[in-house]
C-alpha cells in the first residue's frame, strides 16, 4: 500500500517543514554551543529562542493538524452533517465525531 499523499517527501510543504525543523535544531545546537563556550548572551538568547519557536511550532503543527483518513472510523464515531471539499485534494470530506472525548476525524469520501 502506498503512503498517503501527505507523507511524500517531494511535496513543497513537507520539504519546507523538514527544512525549518532542521534550522530550528541547528539554532538550538548553536545556542547551546555558544552557551558552553561563554559566548555573547544576546546571541545565545536569540539562537535558543529561534530554535525553540521553530521546533516546538512544527511539532505542535504536526500534532494539531492531522491528515485525512482514508476509511471510515469504528462504531464509537458518529457521522456529522459537516461536509466540504478539501482544497488540496479536491475530494469530498466528511466529519466524524467521538462523543467520549470530543475528537473529530476527517474522512475522504
Amino acid at each position: 500500500m502506498a503512503p498517503p499523499w501527505c507523507w511524500s517527501p517531494s511535496r513543497p510543504d513537507t520539504m519546507l517543514r523538514v527544512g525549518l525543523f532542521a534550522l530550528g535544531l541547528a539554532a538550538l545546537a548553536a545556542g547551546l554551543g555558544f552557551l558552553l563556550i561563554g559566548g555573547p548572551v544576546p546571541v545565545i538568547v536569540w539562537l535558543l529562542g529561534l530554535g525553540l519557536i521553530l521546533t516546538l511550532g512544527i511539532a505542535y503543527e504536526r500534532v494539531r493538524y492531522k491528515a485525512l483518513a482514508a476509511r471510515r472510523p469504528g462504531r464509537e464515531w458518529q457521522r456529522t452533517d459537516e461536509r466540504f471539499i478539501d482544497p488540496e485534494t479536491g475530494k469530498q470530506v466528511t466529519v466524524y465525531f467521538r462523543a467520549k472525548d470530543g475528537e473529530r476525524m476527517y474522512v475522504e469520501e
